[in-house]
Protein backbone atom coordinates (compact mmCIF):
# COMPACT_ATOMS: atom_id res chain seq x y z
CA UNK A 1 0.00 0.00 0.00
CA UNK A 2 1.25 3.53 -0.84
CA UNK A 3 1.58 6.34 1.61
CA UNK A 4 -1.46 8.20 2.98
CA UNK A 5 -1.60 11.91 2.98
CA UNK A 6 -3.15 13.55 6.49
CA UNK A 7 -6.82 13.77 4.83
CA UNK A 8 -6.75 10.12 3.81
CA UNK A 9 -5.53 8.78 7.50
CA UNK A 10 -8.07 11.35 8.90
CA UNK A 11 -11.05 9.86 7.02
CA UNK A 12 -9.64 6.44 7.19
CA UNK A 13 -9.55 6.89 11.50
CA UNK A 14 -11.89 9.37 11.76
CA UNK A 15 -9.80 11.88 13.63
CA UNK A 16 -9.88 15.15 12.66
CA UNK A 17 -6.24 16.09 10.87
CA UNK A 18 -5.79 18.90 13.95
CA UNK A 19 -5.50 15.62 16.49
CA UNK A 20 -3.36 13.77 13.77
CA UNK A 21 -0.64 17.23 13.46
CA UNK A 22 -1.27 17.14 17.44
CA UNK A 23 -0.38 13.44 17.78
CA UNK A 24 2.81 13.75 15.60
CA UNK A 25 3.96 16.98 17.46
CA UNK A 26 3.95 14.40 20.75
CA UNK A 27 5.69 12.24 19.02
CA UNK A 28 2.81 9.77 19.16
CA UNK A 29 3.01 8.91 15.35
CA UNK A 30 5.71 10.52 12.73
CA UNK A 31 5.40 11.53 9.00
CA UNK A 32 7.31 10.08 6.44
CA UNK A 33 7.47 12.88 3.85
CA UNK A 34 5.18 15.55 2.20
CA UNK A 35 3.18 15.27 -1.01
CA UNK A 36 2.75 19.30 -1.48
CA UNK A 37 1.81 20.50 2.03
CA UNK A 38 0.49 17.40 2.97
CA UNK A 39 1.97 15.02 5.18
CA UNK A 40 2.02 11.87 4.36
CA UNK A 41 2.23 8.84 6.52
CA UNK A 42 2.91 5.14 6.34
CA UNK A 43 -0.20 2.66 6.39
CA UNK A 44 1.22 1.03 9.49
CA UNK A 45 -0.36 4.42 11.10
CA UNK A 46 -3.22 3.07 11.17
CA UNK A 47 -3.01 0.51 13.01
CA UNK A 48 -0.85 2.78 15.53
CA UNK A 49 -3.79 5.26 15.91
CA UNK A 50 -6.02 2.77 16.24
CA UNK A 51 -3.84 1.43 19.76
CA UNK A 52 -3.48 5.02 20.79
CA UNK A 53 -7.14 5.90 20.40
CA UNK A 54 -8.16 2.68 22.25
CA UNK A 55 -5.54 3.18 25.29
CA UNK A 56 -6.93 6.58 25.50
CA UNK A 57 -10.21 5.27 25.74
CA UNK A 58 -8.88 2.51 28.61
CA UNK A 59 -7.98 6.23 30.76
CA UNK A 60 -4.03 6.26 29.81
CA UNK A 61 -3.05 9.67 29.42
CA UNK A 62 -1.29 10.91 25.65
CA UNK A 63 2.10 10.82 27.85
CA UNK A 64 1.62 7.53 28.89
CA UNK A 65 0.59 6.69 25.41
CA UNK A 66 4.03 7.96 24.08
CA UNK A 67 6.02 5.74 26.98
CA UNK A 68 4.24 2.12 25.50
CA UNK A 69 5.90 2.61 22.47
CA UNK A 70 9.71 1.71 21.77
CA UNK A 71 12.25 3.71 20.42
CA UNK A 72 11.75 1.47 17.22
CA UNK A 73 8.16 2.48 17.03
CA UNK A 74 6.77 -0.60 18.26
CA UNK A 75 4.68 -1.18 21.08
CA UNK A 76 6.07 -2.20 24.43
CA UNK A 77 3.23 -2.75 27.03
CA UNK A 78 3.61 -4.91 29.43
CA UNK A 79 0.67 -6.91 30.96
CA UNK A 80 1.57 -5.89 34.41
CA UNK A 81 0.41 -2.27 33.20
CA UNK A 82 -2.82 -3.61 31.70
CA UNK A 83 -3.73 -5.03 35.52
CA UNK A 84 -2.89 -1.76 36.38
CA UNK A 85 -5.07 -0.01 34.14
CA UNK A 86 -7.51 -2.28 34.86
CA UNK A 87 -7.13 -2.20 38.95
CA UNK A 88 -7.17 1.59 38.05
CA UNK A 89 -10.51 1.24 35.81
CA UNK A 90 -12.49 -0.73 38.96
CA UNK A 91 -11.87 1.57 41.20
CA UNK A 92 -13.18 4.06 39.25
CA UNK A 93 -16.38 2.48 38.25
CA UNK A 94 -17.17 1.80 41.92
CA UNK A 95 -16.83 5.90 41.82
CA UNK A 96 -19.13 6.76 39.05
CA UNK A 97 -21.49 3.79 40.30
CA UNK A 98 -21.72 5.57 43.90
CA UNK A 99 -22.05 8.75 41.92
CA UNK A 100 -24.91 7.66 40.20
CA UNK A 101 -26.81 5.85 43.05
CA UNK A 102 -26.55 9.22 44.98
CA UNK A 103 -27.99 11.09 42.35
CA UNK A 104 -30.59 8.70 41.79
CA UNK A 105 -31.50 9.05 45.58
CA UNK A 106 -31.59 12.85 45.31
CA UNK A 107 -33.63 12.48 41.65
CA UNK A 108 -36.32 10.68 44.00
CA UNK A 109 -36.05 11.81 47.87
CA UNK A 110 -38.61 13.07 49.22
CA UNK A 111 -37.18 15.86 50.91
CA UNK A 112 -38.41 19.28 49.89
CA UNK A 113 -34.96 20.62 48.22
CA UNK A 114 -31.98 18.48 47.63
CA UNK A 115 -29.83 20.61 50.18
CA UNK A 116 -32.03 19.05 52.55
CA UNK A 117 -31.65 15.54 51.30
CA UNK A 118 -29.17 14.03 54.17
CA UNK A 119 -27.79 11.32 51.76
CA UNK A 120 -27.40 14.17 49.01
CA UNK A 121 -25.53 16.53 51.82
CA UNK A 122 -23.25 13.41 52.72
CA UNK A 123 -22.41 13.14 48.81
CA UNK A 124 -21.58 16.67 48.94
CA UNK A 125 -19.35 16.53 51.86
CA UNK A 126 -18.00 13.56 51.00
CA UNK A 127 -17.91 12.97 47.15
CA UNK A 128 -17.49 9.24 45.61
CA UNK A 129 -15.50 10.82 42.37
CA UNK A 130 -11.69 12.46 42.78
CA UNK A 131 -11.40 14.99 40.27
CA UNK A 132 -9.90 13.50 37.06
CA UNK A 133 -7.47 15.22 35.43
CA UNK A 134 -8.52 16.18 31.41
CA UNK A 135 -6.72 15.95 28.12
CA UNK A 136 -6.08 19.25 28.33
CA UNK A 137 -3.95 18.77 31.08
CA UNK A 138 -1.80 16.58 29.75
CA UNK A 139 -0.54 19.20 27.20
Amino acid sequence: MDALDIAEVAERTGLPASTLRYYEEKGLIASIGRRGLRRLFDPDVLQRLSLIVGAGNAGFSLDEIGRMFGADGRPRVTRELFAAKADELDRRIAELTAMRDGLRHAAACPAPSHLECPTFRDMLDNPPVRPRRTSIQDR
